[in-house]
């Protein structure tokens, strides 16, 4: 095997990868499925890494039983999602993914599910609670200042759901990055899209209820403190607090738009 001289690339042959167990175990799958079956256990098994050169063409569509055109498609689609980079006249190089793509599809994928806005929620409560955790442990005083300026913000966007929808999602987002975990922050952002949708909707449904800006001031700021007071129990409680209010609000609000008498 060629290693890395010179800042040349490293190229694994394919027999190092185990392809013939990932063979024996994948005989009902269409040839695109092996191409991607194959990169997938490669990339989650470390055995492929950011940087490292695939075979030809040629030979990698021997190793894998698949036809070129097959394999010529499957990477291709592979570079689309941004898991390859295909250099004309010299491979294709395996590439960092790049996460916005993946929550562009992720995004497509879920809006295409009936009633998913429900369990991307719940998903939102997980990842948040643990991450606000994390925070209390290793935000830094740059994190700290900026989910301060994010309040802020959020508490100048009050009386506006479209402005205020999208300075509450930057608050809660802002708590996620500063847990500092790579994989809650990629799972969060995979979702992001809904989220910040659903932030702009749960305003304009609950903006003209009884109480709710000032109830957004106080819920958000002691979310807030209790990150300042490294308070990982307080913090998470409050952010519980939070989202069951907040749901509570939204359904006051959804029986009082239906339940209006009709102007005479």
């Amino acid at each position: 095997m060629s290693s890395k001289q010179s800042g040349m690339t490293t190229v694994r042959p394919v027999e190092e990868l185990t392809l013939s167990t990932m063979l024996a175990e994948s005989d009902d799958l269409s040839g695109a499925e092996k191409v991607f079956a194959f990169f997938r256990d490669a990339l989650v098994e470390g055995r492929l890494r950011p940087g490292e050169r695939l075979l030809s063409e040629r030979e990698f569509a021997l190793q894998l039983g698949v036809s070129r055109p097959v394999l010529r498609e499957a990477l291709r689609s592979l570079a689309m999602l941004g898991f390859l980079d295909i250099q004309h006249g010299r491979g294709a190089f395996v590439k960092q993914a790049d996460v916005r793509v993946l929550s562009d599809f992720f995004t497509f994928s879920l809006a295409q599910q009936p009633d998913i806005l429900d369990d991307v929620m719940q998903a939102r409560i997980a990842i948040e609670c643990q991450a606000i955790r994390l925070a209390c442990q290793r935000a830094t005083e740059t994190d700290m200042k900026r989910i301060g300026s994010c309040l802020t913000r959020l508490m100048d966007t009050l009386h506006d759901p479209v402005e205020g929808g999208a300075a509450d999602f930057a608050f809660h987002q802002a708590i996620v990055e500063a847990g500092r975990s790579e994989a809650l922050t990629t799972l969060y952002g995979a979702i992001g899209d809904l989220l910040r949708r659903s932030h702009v909707h749960r305003r304009e449904v609950t903006v003209t209820s009884p109480g709710i800006l000032d109830y957004l001031v106080e819920a958000h700021r002691e979310v807030f403190l209790s990150m300042v007071d490294r308070d990982p129990d307080a913090a998470d409680r409050k952010l519980r607090e939070h989202f069951a209010i907040g749901d509570e609000f939204r359904r006051r609000s959804l029986i009082a738009a239906f339940t209006k008498k009709p102007a005479t």
